[in-house]
């Protein structure tokens, strides 16, 4: 096929086409696109077309109507392009199908928080059905950068500030994406959450091993694990090379080193920006040339640099055709793979009475939602009513969504008699009753519809207030909106101190609003220079704690925000705090259950909570240096820290076992007993640590080895046991290489990643101050002693045949 094609079909096989251009979802969108050429589609595609860009996710069409004018479509393309090649459908996929009356899960944060890789895989296999359905090839998700600055707008996208927790989830809902027949894409490779300052697209200044250590691991799980098909570039430049014009990254290090032989797309415009954006390319067909040869093979949304003026620059011998050729193979590949250059395909029927939010979506919706819910801080005031009042959703349809049972979403509590309410519930806030606030940057309501005004989201949400209503009933429940999430206004203070006034209880609902570049306070291009809770959210909080009324505040953001005051502040301050990122449409129901008892809290932070934006950037994985001590006089020491969350019951650990000798290209085993020494069930995430004290390059002072989702029942115990990879310990050396070097290295389980008993005193000659900072406020929290393991043989270099990933059991 290659052979029998002209340089114009070739390079039409290396774009895509952005058919719909309402509104603005990609940066510099308004000023690229008027670069698109043809009036008709005839016209656009007279060569052949390599894919369709987002026909379901950049405006609302009805599902069927746009999947009968797909499929005429494409059997178009087969019978009037010379080649009668289709093109390949992709689309945004990160929190479900980004499409008008598609599901909307939990944003990526919120996947970390779970802690449940098997349940995210479970989750990317039903959106992976419903893009398969509708004629869709590719879903550009998961994310895997690896979240180093909460000021970061894109912070919602990603999983998490852990490499190990990003790999393993974001490998699950890679598999879960391609069992349905759909590829995967991996964004940004690579370093893209490092950018200076939190700012979107701003530099990067990671040396290379950062890069390898912190940002490479999770794409390489991914690919080497989960059989990634495809990757996205990154839209930053690392040390003055924009990614997009980097051979050494695109082709070098993810060919050559780690096997990739799929298809490479550009960010949106990434490689037009090289010219107008970075500056490294003079015009459109430098741009074309450099991408091409740094290896990026397909240019998205469209065709701007990598059709005439990249055919003029192959005709003008500026260009080897062979680089052409090497892209197109891989395109045609991944076309032959997928079915796409079958002669039966797309001869069938269009599919009809498409449900792209049925019962199995709504209830891993659920059941993600409610795992993700992190509760941090609670005197007592949770859960409402003693968790004694009648009905709940989760008591209702806890088993349709899996509930219960080991490594649940969170264990449904048995709806005993207790206390009563004396009184209704205030609930308050900006994000109480706006299904916006529950919903991620990339949720098609976010994303699309912010700019289609009046139209409805296409499926149920019940808010916040909407779920509490249904659950405590209408007339239990009091309502004032108190502010808005942006701004200063203050009028409507007065109307929540006074629900709140009257209430036996005021929960009050504050956070974030996702959008794009500047249409929110969080999401792309929505950088942040404070981490306090945007507008005047904390006064009202503050507003109505005052009243003396038991106050549950709950956040619905996209970021950890600095919120000490909440949690530890001298004065009065909240009874119970929840954090929520963006729970996805049946978050509001998950909140209302956990306030109110139907269900337990059992997720944890993925990444650290700040004290405050000063103390960023900031990462649990940092050397001893990298945390206070008493060479400066500020303290990063977070609020709380990753791994942290509480639930109605209390976990205690026992009996730690680990192997006290291993080899450096071995495993060694570690089991622990996890007993539920409270008065209900629940589930803990066992949390397995380690550390390397001494070693050729510095360390950090605690690292996540593995992790486990166990239930246990009240009065119980369960052991778990670890198998761990020594390659967990590797790093990459002075020489870049990534090794694993023998010495005395330190295993311990704890609740979170700040939680540890030092076996003893760390020896610093009274220079650095022992220890993990002042120790400010208390707070629940356990580990077991540290247990040293003896690693012996010669230094082990890891490649790719190593084992990654930790795998645990119970008993």
């Amino acid at each position: 096929m290659l052979a029998a094609m002209t340089l114009e079909e070739k390079t039409a096989q290396l774009v895509g086409y952005w058919l719909d251009q309402n509104g603005v979802v990609a940066p510099m969108q308004g000023e690229m696109v008027a670069a698109q050429q043809g009036t008709t589609l005839a016209d656009v595609t007279r060569h052949g077309l390599g894919q369709y860009t987002r026909v379901y996710g950049t405006r609302p069409v009805e599902p069927d109507e746009r999947a009968a004018w797909l499929w005429t479509e494409q059997r178009r393309l087969k019978r009037e392009t010379r080649l009668g090649i289709p093109a390949l459908v992709h689309e945004e996929c990160l929190t479900g199908l980004a499409a008008w009356k598609a599901a909307t899960f939990p944003t990526p944060l919120a996947w970390g928080a779970s802690f449940d890789p098997e349940l995210v895989e479970q989750v990317g296999a039903v959106i992976g059905r419903s893009m398969r359905e509708l004629g869709v090839h590719q879903g550009l998700a998961p994310v895997l950068d690896v979240v180093r600055d909460p000021r970061w707008g894109r912070v919602d996208e990603c999983i998490g500030e852990d490499p190990y927790l990003v790999g393993t989830v974001g490998t699950a809902y890679v598999r879960g994406v391609q069992s349905a027949g759909v590829d995967a894409t991996l964004k940004h490779f690579l370093g893209y959450s490092a950018s200076r300052a939190g700012r979107n697209h701003a530099p990067v200044h990671a040396g290379p091993r950062e890069v390898a250590d912190v940002f490479l691991p999770p794409f390489e799980m991914a690919l080497v694990d989960g059989g990634a098909r495809s990757v996205m570039n990154s839209y930053a430049e690392i040390d003055g090379v924009p990614v997009a014009a980097d051979p050494a990254l695109l082709t070098d290090l993810l060919r050559d080193r780690l096997g990739f032989d799929g298809t490479v797309v550009a960010d949106y415009f990434s490689v037009a920006f090289l010219e107008v954006m970075h500056g490294v390319a003079r015009d459109r067909g430098e741009a074309a040339a450099t991408a091409l040869a740094a290896g990026v093979d397909v240019e998205l949304p469209t065709g701007d640099a990598y059709l005439s003026p990249l055919v003029e620059r192959v005709r003008s011998g500026l260009v080897d055709e062979a680089l052409v050729d090497r892209a197109v193979l891989r395109v045609l590949r991944q076309k032959e793979r997928l079915g796409l250059l079958d002669p039966d395909v797309f001869e069938d029927e269009p599919p009809t009475g498409i449900d792209l939010d049925s019962p199995e979506h709504r209830a891993l919706a659920k059941r993600l939602a409610a795992e993700s819910l992190v509760l941090l801080s609670n005197d007592g005031v949770l859960p409402l009513g003693g968790g004694a009042a009648a009905g709940g959703s989760a008591a209702r349809d806890g088993a349709a969504a899996g509930a219960v049972g080991e490594g649940s979403a969170a264990a449904v509590v048995p709806r005993t008699p207790g206390a009563v309410l004396q009184g209704p519930v205030a609930v308050i806030g900006p994000n109480a009753h706006r299904a916006e606030a529950l919903q991620g940057c990339y949720s098609f309501a976010n994303h699309v519809l912010a700019t289609h005004p009046g139209l409805d989201l296409g499926f149920a949400i019940p808010t916040v207030l909407e779920a509490l209503q249904e659950s405590l009933g209408p007339d239990a429940v009091r309502y004032a909106r108190g502010a808005e999430v942006e701004g200063d206004d203050r009028s409507g203070f007065a109307e929540a101190v006074d629900a709140a006034q009257g209430s036996a209880v005021a929960v009050v609902v504050v956070g974030d609003q996702a959008g794009l570049f500047g249409r929110g306070t969080v999401g792309e291009g929505n950088d942040s220079e404070s981490l306090d809770l945007p507008g005047v959210q904390r006064e009202l909080v503050e507003a109505v704690v005052a009243t003396g009324t038991p106050t549950v505040v709950v956040l619905l953001t996209g970021r950890p925000y600095a919120i000490g005051w909440a949690l530890d502040g001298d004065g009065p301050k909240p009874a119970a705090v929840v954090q929520a990122f963006f729970p996805g449409e049946e978050g509001g129901t998950a909140i209302a259950d956990l306030l109110t008892g139907a269900a337990a809290p059992s997720g944890r932070l993925p990444v650290s909570l700040p004290r405050a934006a000063g103390a960023q950037p900031y990462s649990y994985l940092h050397p001893r240096l990298g945390g206070p001590s008493d060479v400066t006089a500020t303290d990063s020491t977070p609020v709380r820290p990753f791994g942290f969350g509480l639930t109605w019951t209390s976990f205690a650990y026992e009996g730690l076992s680990v192997d006290g000798t291993a080899t450096t290209d071995g495993a060694l085993t570690a089991s622990v007993t996890v007993r539920n020494t409270g008065d209900r069930d629940g589930v803990e995430v066992v949390q397995l640590y380690g550390h390397d004290p001494h070693a050729s390059v510095t360390r950090p002072v605690a690292q996540l080895l593995g992790y486990a989702r166990v239930a246990v029942t009240a009065g119980e115990s369960v052991t778990v046991r670890f198998d761990v990879p020594l390659a967990r310990f590797a790093f990459t050396d002075r020489a870049m290489r990534k090794v694993v070097e023998p010495g005395d290295v330190e295993v311990w389980v704890a609740s979170d990643a700040g939680a540890s008993r030092p076996g003893g005193p760390l020896e610093t000659g009274g220079i650095v101050a022992s220890g993990d900072g002042p120790v400010r406020h208390e707070f629940p929290r356990s580990a077991t002693d540290r247990a040293v393991v003896r690693v012996t043989g010669a230094v082990h270099e890891v490649t790719l045949t190593d084992r990654r990933v930790v795998t645990w059991t119970t008993s």
